[in-house]
């Protein structure tokens, strides 16, 4: 984000504070809504990410078959519906046709996709989709877990996908399973 932009997100943020009650020029909350703004600047960089050209430096001819898997990728992201945080891990695996990718890069893809506002459903198929498009894989798949807080109560889903390709039939399935810590007393 510009600096220009920066500014304006700051004065939203001290209209924000001062509509719930607070004192935005109060010296704990002086500097928060540049603070936040610049916040909301990193954990939404991805949009201004080309998640293509991400890949596309380490994209290799190889011959090799077997199921190449990516396990325990870090997902740090904002759910759109709450602008609150979920995280996680990913877990990538694709079986190469001809083409492979560095290991690194598909951190860096679902990080490009993390750090925008999102549904675990939408970001796993914009991976698989980049993915697909790029390497054109025999088969894909995707999984994670991720923990999502909203006030007192932890939320969970499980959501199943099948995918078509219009050039082959590529069933990928998708299980998305959120695994969720219980608050219990001590």
């Amino acid at each position: 984000m510009a600096d220009l932009q920066i500014s304006a997100l700051s004065a939203s943020i001290k209209e924000v504070l001062a509509k719930i009650g607070e004192d935005p020029n109060r010296e704990g909350l002086a500097k928060t809504p540049e603070r936040y703004a610049r916040a909301l600047d990193f954990l939404t960089s991805g949009y201004s990410k080309d998640p293509k050209a991400v890949l596309n430096g380490a994209i290799f001819h190889e011959s090799y078959d077997e199921m190449v898997v990516v396990k325990d990728i870090e997902v740090y992201s904002l759910c759109e519906h709450h602008l609150l945080p979920f995280f996680g891990k990913a877990h990538i695996a694709y079986i190469p046709n001809g083409k492979i990718v560095g290991l690194s890069k598909v951190a860096r893809l679902v990080e490009v996709f993390a750090r925008r506002l999102q549904v675990q459903e939408r970001m796993t198929t914009q991976i698989a989709e980049t993915l697909d498009e790029l390497l054109q894989p025999r088969d894909d798949a995707r999984s994670g877990k991720a923990k999502f807080r909203y006030g007192d109560k932890f939320n969970d889903w499980r959501v199943q996908k099948k995918r078509h390709h219009q050039k082959r039939i590529l069933k990928s399935y998708l299980i998305f399973v959120c695994d969720f810590l219980r608050e219990r007393a001590s």
